[in-house]
């Protein structure tokens, strides 16, 4: 595997987990699913996170994984890495790694470990498990109870050669600002903050080149313009579609919990491309939330 050319390729372009499709039963919908990949790698993306946490990766079950990272890794365009989500405690991750790994996938992206805070010595030794398990590019997800402290971020780099990304879910700007002094190009650094336009502007003056876009689930160009302006530092667009787009969109996102996944299933819908409902404990946008999203969409698609 070269990791090197997977890292590069991932902080080249705009990144995006696909929502995973659920028929009307409820149960993995393989054929709706493959249509989603096969629409969204037709865009210009660096790589889709098939299972991620905007995938429902906390909701599908052992059952259904490996039928959901094949599926996404043989509907995706060639020149689009597939990269899967893997989490929970550490021999549940490795497994799922493995399972990644056999499916095809090009990478693996390791969610939170489940429910514990833990030390940094402890979070190290869940981590590097993964990585020596499989022969594949890992990423770290940092957010809620996984956070690595830069110093122990480098001491896992300079482990497990196959670690090649750090995707920042906590907001904090000074760790950031560290983190990258600390690192430097060792790692890919993305920006993965719900609704991580918002942040993308300080971000990529600390050096993190990508994201990944909720949004892209229903209207990737909007999301491909948003993220060029910003590489391109157009100011004016940016502030446009801050203001009559995307601020918009998170005050819809912060009436309920969980509504960064329903919101963006509700979009998929909108623009016909349903992916089905969100498992519990998930909840569904009201009629009228989805109105505004729809009127949110047709002002600026």
């Amino acid at each position: 595997m070269d990791y090197e050319a997977l890292k590069t390729k991932i902080g080249s372009g705009l990144l995006s987990f696909p929502v995973t499709d659920f028929d009307a039963a409820g149960e993995f919908d393989r054929a709706s699913y493959a249509s989603r990949l096969q629409w969204l790698s037709s865009y210009d993306s660096a790589g889709l996170f098939a299972a991620g946490g905007t995938g429902e990766f906390f909701s599908i079950g052992a059952d259904e994984y490996d039928d959901v990272i094949g599926t996404a890794v043989t509907n995706s365009a060639p020149n689009v890495p597939v990269l899967a989500g893997v989490g929970y405690g550490t021999r549940m991750a490795v497994d799922l790694a493995r399972r990644a790994e056999k499916a095809g996938a090009a990478g693996i992206l390791v969610l939170p470990h489940y429910l514990m805070f833990a030390e940094q010595d402890g979070i190290i030794a869940h981590m590097k498990a993964v990585c020596d398990a499989v022969d594949i590019g890992v990423i770290y997800y940092a957010r809620d109870n996984s956070r690595l402290t830069p110093a122990s971020l480098v001491k896992l780099a300079e482990m497990c050669p196959n670690l090649i990304g750090y995707k920042d879910g906590i907001g904090d700007l000074q760790l950031m600002v560290q983190i990258a002094h600390a690192v430097g190009e060792r790692l890919v650094h993305i920006g993965g903050l719900p609704t991580a336009e918002v942040f993308a502007q300080p971000y990529l003056e600390m050096g993190v080149t990508t994201y990944s876009s909720a949004v892209f689930n229903f209207v990737p160009e909007l999301a491909l313009r948003f993220y060029r302006a910003v590489r391109s530092r157009d100011t004016q667009t940016i502030e446009t579609l801050l203001k009559s787009f995307y601020l918009p969109l998170i005050e819809l996102r912060d009436r309920k919990r969980g509504y960064a996944v329903s919101m963006v299933k509700a979009g998929a819908d909108i623009v016909g491309h349903s992916a089905g409902q969100v498992r519990s404990p998930l909840t569904e946008l009201t009629p009228a939330e989805r109105d505004t999203l729809a009127d949110l969409i047709a002002t600026n698609r």
